[in-house]
Formats: C-alpha cells, sequence, structure tokens
C-alpha cells in the first residue's frame, strides 16, 4: 500500500519486494530474438536506428574518434530508452527515475572523459577553459566558470533525466487518482487525457534516451 504520492518511486516500498532493480535488465530480452530468428520489421526498424545513431554519432565524434566508439553511445540510448518505455507499464519499477541509477550512468562516464583528456591532451584542456577573445581582466572569472559549468555535467545529465522520467509518472498518478470521485463524462475525458499524455510520455522516453547520448557524445568529443 502506497503511504504517499512518492512511494511508488522507493524501491523498498514498492510492491514490497526487493527484486525492482531487475526491471533495468528486461530491456535485454528484446535483443537477442534479432540473432536466431528470421529478420521481422522489428529488426529491420532497429537495425536502422543504430545505423543512423552510428552515423550521427560518428559525425559529432569526429576524424579523430577511435573506431567503434559510437557503439558505447548506442548501447547507452538502447538501454535508457528501454527502461524508460517498461517504466510506462504497469507494475513495473522505472529505474531511470532514480538518481542511483542516473549518476551511476553518468558519473563514471565524465570521470573517465575528464582523466583520458587531462592526461592525454593536458593543454588542449587548458584552452578550453579560456575561451578564444577573452579580456585578460575577465580571464580568472572565466577559468572559474568553465571549471564549474564542467564539474557539474554528470549531475545535469542524471537530474534531467530522472526529472523528466518522474514529473510524467507524478502526472500520470494524480490524475488517475482521481478517476474513483469523477462522473461518467469526466471520467471519459480523463481516459482521452491520460492516452494523451501517455503518447507524450512515450515521446519523451526517446527523446530523454536521445538527449543523454548526445550530450555524452558531444563531452566526449571535446576532450580529443
Amino acid at each position: 500500500m502506497m503511504t504517499n504520492l512518492f512511494s511508488s518511486f522507493d524501491p523498498s516500498t514498492y510492491l514490497n519486494t526487493s527484486l525492482n532493480w531487475l526491471s533495468t535488465m528486461l530491456g535485454l530480452l528484446f535483443l537477442p530474438s534479432m540473432f536466431w530468428l528470421i529478420p521481422s520489421r522489428y529488426n529491420f526498424m532497429w537495425n536502422k536506428i543504430i545505423i543512423t545513431l552510428h552515423n550521427e554519432f560518428k559525425i559529432l565524434l569526429g576524424n579523430n574518434s577511435i573506431k567503434g566508439s559510437t557503439l558505447i553511445f548506442i548501447s547507452l540510448f538502447s538501454m535508457i530508452m528501454f527502461n524508460n518505455f517498461l517504466g510506462l507499464f504497469p507494475y513495473i519499477f522505472t529505474s531511470t527515475s532514480h538518481l542511483i541509477l542516473t549518476l551511476t550512468l553518468a558519473l563514471p562516464l565524465w570521470l573517465s572523459f575528464m582523466i583520458y583528456g587531462w592526461f592525454n591532451h593536458t593543454m588542449h584542456m587548458f584552452t578550453h577553459l579560456v575561451p578564444q577573445g577573452t579580456p585578460s581582466v575577465l580571464m580568472p572569472f572565466m577559468v572559474c566558470i568553465e571549471t564549474i559549468s564542467n564539474m557539474i555535467r554528470p549531475g545535469t545529465l542524471a537530474v534531467r533525466l530522472a526529472a523528466n522520467m518522474i514529473a510524467g509518472h507524478l502526472l500520470l498518478t494524480l490524475l488517475g487518482n482521481t478517476g474513483s470521485m469523477l462522473n461518467l463524462f469526466l471520467i471519459n475525458f480523463l481516459i482521452i487525457t491520460q492516452l494523451l499524455l501517455l503518447m507524450l510520455e512515450s515521446a519523451v522516453a526517446i527523446i530523454q534516451s536521445y538527449v543523454f547520448a548526445v550530450l555524452s557524445t558531444l563531452y566526449s568529443s571535446e576532450v580529443n
């Protein structure tokens, strides 16, 4: 039984089970079929998405990127998107609405970029701290601002994804809880509203996973 509105986002109280985080791995069930079954429209669609993402990430990373580096960001996109979509189904825990998962993805990724950049391209990283054409008087302030903006990147990545997932689910929950107190006309209106919100959430699930992957790609392209 939910104690408050946010209980549905608490893995320790949601359905009173400790297996909620297993939903993070459910996305893997959708992938293996393409390796041993006759290709279907789903397989062709997924291959098309992967090829499109590969070409786009390749442009963002530039010519100096290591071969196969786009696969990291395609895998990241796939994992987040599957988890976002699974969270829209009843009784499936939305793992991407938690900072535990989003920070686990964002922090090591950003930290690896920083370590690689500062060890291998030190001067290039220093030049990023002072934008070209900055007056000498403003240089100390620009270094502070650029350093802070660089440090909060994993936090903004994680919070953006988690907040967008929580916001839509909360709105659906709030509207759904009012159904028992409405008359027949308003219930029909509520169902239509819920369906429209569900379509919006489906779009948000794709957009947020894409934004996370693209921003990670841009951050990695800056250290080369």
